[in-house]
């Protein structure tokens, strides 16, 4: 048995941050109930279309959920969800500022009806403050929240190359509601909780962040190198690969010169002998480094660096990955039902009482009328709806 069997979400997300929440709490073996706009629901269903006509960002993170096409604008689509929430353990949703407030569904209304309910709000920004009404898409936040000042080269910021703003506040917002039902569990009660994507992004950000308030200085952008840590980076092997290797400590330098570049008096060399000193003369340990690097095949330059206890790693591209032995050896890869058909997906991270088995993306509205039957409609009261264009 799962650990949140029998508890029940409500969910109404989109894009990335509360869907991936609402997600891993189904991954967690709670019932989710996606609520969606019947024209058209979550837009990330449009994001792309690389997945059999599916968006890649859709079937990432809706798997396991069941959706419930409702326009939540006119009386009878609000009082679908009210019923709902009424049988709900937790009400999730990452509507922007006083989106839920207008519909009547606010923290405060909702506590005072259903003081067992944990209610989560995702945002950008919050419910207070200046940038209260401000969009925050992904980049957008990346940006106000420095992640692009210390990522990329010293002449080009660059952004990550994943929404980590959304993924950092769905975790959080994961992790708030998993110790609100706890508390519930332990000493009676809901919960109200505020995740934005800018706190949880900001705190991601506490190495950079401590430095630039210990110092007074901004941390520079290196690239695949570390600041203050060297070698730290990818080299070109001769076979058209490259390798990333880091030496965290001077025991490890002297490994590496002795037996991967074959340059002991390196080990003595007030140059490089020290990371303070390979730091400051980064240059030319990089190209001692890459010389000895350009020599080798990628696996050549694996084994070596191995052998020597040497950290390290493939710069793999997303085939590579995706074939990786590491995954086929762990048994990572399953397949999921979708509307366009079955497709390969990974395995959950989240699997603390054993494997999570992976649940069908659910097509728009697939659920609409089985959930509506559940909570007191009849057939005629659900073609009513339909017909109205409350539902799909």
């Amino acid at each position: 048995m799962r650990p949140l069997e029998g508890l029940l979400v409500v969910s109404i997300d989109q894009a990335v941050a509360a869907p991936l929440a609402a997600r891993h709490l189904a991954d967690l073996g709670a019932r989710v109930i996606k609520i969606e706009r019947p024209d058209g629901g979550d837009f990330a269903r449009r994001y792309d279309a690389a997945v059999r006509g599916l968006a890649s960002h859709f079937v990432w993170l809706n798997r396991g959920k069941e959706s419930v096409a409702v326009d939540l604008k006119v009386a009878a689509g609000q009082e679908v969800l009210r019923r709902l929430l009424a049988r709900a353990d937790v009400f999730l949703h990452n509507l922007g500022p006083g989106a839920v407030e207008r519909l009547g569904f606010g923290a405060a209304a909702l506590q005072a009806k259903h003081p067992d309910l944990v209610v989560c709000t995702m945002s950008g920004y919050g419910s207070s403050g200046p940038f209260r009404d401000k969009r925050a898409y992904d980049l957008l936040v990346q940006s106000e929240a420095g992640l692009v000042s210390v990522t990329g080269t010293p002449d080009h910021p660059a952004k990550a190359g994943i929404p980590v703003a959304d993924i950092a506040a769905g975790m959080y917002a994961l992790t708030n509601i998993l110790g609100a039902l706890m508390r519930r569990e332990r000493f009676g009660g809901g919960a109200v909780i505020e995740v934005t994507m800018f706190d949880a992004l900001v705190e991601w950000m506490g190495h950079p962040v401590h430095v630039a308030e210990a110092t007074g200085e901004q941390p520079p952008r290196v690239g695949l190198s570390h600041p203050v840590i060297a070698p730290y980076d990818a080299y070109p092997t001769v076979d058209g690969h490259e390798i990333v290797l880091g030496v965290q400590n001077d025991r490890e330098w002297v490994r590496l010169v002795t037996q991967v570049l074959h340059e002991p008096a390196l080990a003595e060399d007030p140059d490089f002998a020290t990371n303070v000193a390979r730091v400051r003369n980064r240059e030319k340990v990089d190209e001692r480094v890459g010389a000895a690097m350009a020599r080798l095949t990628i696996d050549e330059a694996v084994d070596a660096l191995d052998g020597a206890q040497i950290a390290n790693a493939r710069l793999n591209p997303m085939a590579d990955v995706i074939a990786h032995p590491q995954l086929v050896a762990r048994d990572r890869w399953r397949e999921v039902a979708t509307p366009a058909g079955t497709v390969r997906a990974l395995r959950s991270a989240l699997e603390p009482v054993g494997e999570v088995s992976l649940a069908p993306v659910p097509g728009l509205g697939e659920h609409t009328d089985a959930v509506l039957a559940e909570i007191g409609y009849d057939a005629t009261d659900i073609r009513n709806l339909r017909d109205a264009g409350t539902v799909t």
